[in-house]
């Protein structure tokens, strides 16, 4: 393994903790609908458990209604018992083919909650790139003690990963002040 392919793996490493920390960020709720709340509920259908845009078409009426439109007749009353059973605190109402979620208003306290969450959230992506960077160092000394590299060229290797861990940490406290604001935006 060589300087660039420490430095390659660890830069990919660190992208996917950023798109994971954006996928688990989207699934906190705000005070705006959108379709992507309802990708963790599962329906039953013939016997096996499937997201809810496998058996419907999800979609927004306005800023805070999601409206999920069966493509089946006899899904309708199953789809609203998974979203209403679901930890999101969802009540669905059914008009005939189409089932109306509207989004209850997030309170001042449960908007404090939800920062908290995404705090934590983002403090758990730092820790994965922080131990990324941990990993990088460690190849790269393995490296200078095979004596396959200098330890100039081992030293400077270290500095682009520590200046790649501290870009990628700030584009996490971007990601994260930009969530919190759009939780307590009201």
């Amino acid at each position: 393994m060589t300087i660039a392919d420490i430095k390659k793996t660890a830069e990919a490493k660190m992208a996917k903790s950023i798109e994971a920390l954006k996928n688990d960020l989207q699934k906190v709720r705000t005070g705006r609908a959108h379709p992507g709340i309802l990708d963790q509920v599962h329906v039953e259908y013939y016997g096996s458990m499937v997201p809810i845009s496998q058996v419907a078409n999800v979609s927004l009426l306005d800023a805070r209604t999601i409206s999920v439109q069966p493509w089946e007749k006899g899904m309708g009353g199953k789809i609203e018992k998974a979203i209403r059973e679901s930890d999101l605190g969802l009540n669905p109402s059914s008009q005939g083919d189409l089932i109306r979620v509207p989004m209850p208003a997030l309170t001042e306290e449960r908007r404090k909650e939800l920062t908290k969450v995404v705090r934590h959230e983002g403090e758990n992506a730092k820790v994965a790139v922080r131990n990324l960077r941990r990993d990088a160092n460690e190849h790269l000394k393995k490296l200078l003690k095979d004596k396959e590299v200098s330890e100039d060229d081992e030293r400077r290797a270290q500095d682009d990963v520590q200046k790649l861990t501290d870009r990628t940490v700030a584009e996490i406290d971007k990601l994260v002040q930009a969530k919190e604001a759009d939780i307590l935006a009201v």
